[in-house]
């Protein structure tokens, strides 16, 4: 598809109603009437199609960003959010690979092979139908469509949907990439994190499918930003472009420039309690969460803080320094992205979409135990107070801090409760008219392709280079992002999901949600998001009916999907 394509006159408010018609519900395919959007966009000769860039972090809270809280100084995001829209109520799986297998194909985690993670694949299931632990060649994704569509398709940053020939990049529709393979790595290049695959702890880096070293100046967040950057520079000017940055950063370890880590010096030395009383106090004057919201209550121990001694609080907030560091750095290299592409005058006509891949991230060393080979390699580095947030460190910012980036929802990271899935959305583009009010409707990562494809007027096809693939169960966003419709899921549709025996179902305001043990009981739990979107009191029993529609709803998924629960 050249230059000159027709079909985003609809986000002008131009045309007729939306051509993608997302599915109603689960094992229906999405349709989409290429002829009817170039029909629609025939009048505007002058339209081109977008260049689409796809920017995620790794683990950021929720309210870590400015435009959604946070203190921390992150002014190319918040411009970013200012000409465009915030999504207050997006959300994500609970843990990283899982969200990009939903992101890049608009399907649920098991259909897309990750129905676990490669790292936590427990040997009765592994291999199995929705647990190959990669992306499976049943489902085709975002950058395989939009190559077909005349897109040229490019990526920088954190790949982790499988280490075999036929699931990397370069094979799965990336003209050109530049990938770490595995969850983690030394931010600054000194070795790797999570062996899934990898043979031990090392790193692997491909750049176009083939492996290659770093230089000895890597830092995450800034080699992955220029070596995207050098990709957009060297495509073809008369091709759209399809470009995904994939940070790893704030994702452990906590590692930053040792400059940018001494600004936020003292700044956090009140403690988790207060950071996350100022957040709700800003998340509340922002209108990102109601005045009379509740907030779920810090566990284990409220009062933990209070209880360290000095020098413990020292640590703990020196972490705190640490991770506000990755993230400004993170917004720095985002600006670098933006002012490139202003500068070669293709940012006017440019669509940014900006998710975090999960809640904030309370895990500590322990939490890899799981993991072969982690938590020894994790227990050999330097943590010394002096030495903390260099190469040599290896630290993590555990569940307090989490919380407070999280609330005012429950829980963190890993979890399928509202704290864990919940996550920041930005669209943006300074000439695309979107809605003028908060963008506060449900919606979720797999939205995301049925979105940009609309967008894009590329059909999803239900075949792809000669093989079937799954049909998406996302709904496409954007006549919600333009203001052509009240909702992303009518009360009637449920989105359905399962990682590592945790279920949820959310419904309209309703979510319904079982954690077992030692998460939980098991039981199935029922929230009413609208009046409760802290997940504070269980309605279970006060709505018997609903809890029922919606294990029936999670039942037939699971059918679906294969599903395999103990």
């Amino acid at each position: 598809m050249a230059a000159g394509m027709p079909g985003f006159n609809r986000l002008t408010g131009n045309g007729s109603a939306p051509t993608l018609i997302a599915l109603a519900g689960w094992g229906l395919l999405a349709l989409f009437s290429l002829s009817t959007a170039r029909a629609e966009a025939a009048a505007v000769s002058d339209v081109v199609a977008p260049n689409i860039v796809v920017i995620v972090a790794d683990d950021l809270g929720y309210s870590d960003i400015g435009a959604f809280g946070g203190e921390i100084d992150t002014p190319h995001l918040d411009t970013l959010a200012a000409n465009g829209l915030k999504l207050t109520n997006f959300h994500a799986a609970p843990t990283c690979s899982p969200t990009r297998s939903m992101l890049l194909t608009g399907t649920d985690n098991h259909t897309a092979g990750v129905g676990a993670m490669a790292e936590a694949l427990r040997p009765a299931v592994a291999g199995r139908y929705g647990y190959e632990g990669r992306i499976t060649d049943r489902v085709a994704t975002l950058a395989e469509r939009l190559k077909a569509g005349g897109y040229t398709t490019l990526m920088a940053g954190k790949w982790h949907l499988g280490m075999t020939e036929d699931s990397l990049p370069s094979s799965r529709g990336f003209d050109n990439s530049f990938a770490l393979l595995q969850g983690g790595h030394n931010h600054f290049g000194l070795g790797g994190f999570g062996s899934a695959g990898g043979g031990g702890m090392g790193a692997v880096y491909l750049d176009d499918g083939k492996q290659v070293s770093i230089p000895e100046d890597f830092y995450s967040s800034d080699y992955f930003t220029t070596r995207l950057i050098e990709k957009i520079a060297e495509s073809d000017t008369d091709q759209p472009f399809f470009a995904y940055l994939a940070f790893t950063a704030p994702h452990s370890p906590l590692q930053a420039p040792a400059e940018l880590i001494e600004k936020y010096r003292g700044k956090y030395d009140e403690g988790w309690a207060a950071l996350r009383d100022q957040r709700l106090a800003r998340m509340k004057a922002l209108g990102l969460i109601a005045e009379d919201v509740v907030a779920h209550e810090m566990t284990p121990d409220a009062a933990a803080w209070d209880k360290l001694g000095a020098d413990e609080r020292r640590i703990e907030a020196r972490k705190m320094e640490i991770y506000a560091a990755m993230v400004e750095r993170l917004d720095w290299n985002v600006g670098r992205l933006v002012a490139r592409l202003e500068a070669d005058g293709r940012a006017d006509n440019t669509v940014f979409l900006f998710i975090s891949d999960n809640g904030a991230a309370g895990e500590t060393a322990e939490t890899f135990k799981v993991v072969p080979g982690a938590f020894e390699f994790i227990s050999g580095f330097d943590n010394a107070f002096d030495n903390m947030g260099s190469a040599t460190s290896f630290l993590f910012y555990g569940g307090y801090w989490a919380q407070a980036a999280s609330a005012p929802f429950r829980q963190y990271k890993g979890l399928v409760t509202e704290g864990g899935t919940r996550v920041p959305a930005i669209v943006s583009g300074a000439r695309f008219g979107w809605r003028s009010d908060p963008g506060a409707a449900y919606g979720n990562v797999m939205d995301v392709v049925p979105t940009l494809l609309e967008l894009a007027a590329v059909p999803a096809a239900e075949q792809l280079a000669g093989r079937a693939v799954a049909p998406i169960r996302g709904r496409s966003m954007l006549p919600y992002l333009t203001g052509r419709a009240d909702v992303i899921y009518p009360d009637d549709v449920s989105v359905p999901f399962e990682l590592h025996g945790q279920r949820s179902v959310t419904r309209g305001p309703w979510k319904l949600v079982s954690l077992p043990a030692p998460l939980g009981s098991g039981a199935w739990q029922l929230f009413n998001l609208a009046a409760d979107p802290a997940e504070r009191v269980d309605v279970a029993d006060q709505h018997p009916d609903v809890r029922q529609q919606l294990i029936a709803d999670w039942e037939r998924y699971a059918s679906a999907a294969q599903v395999l629960v103990d």
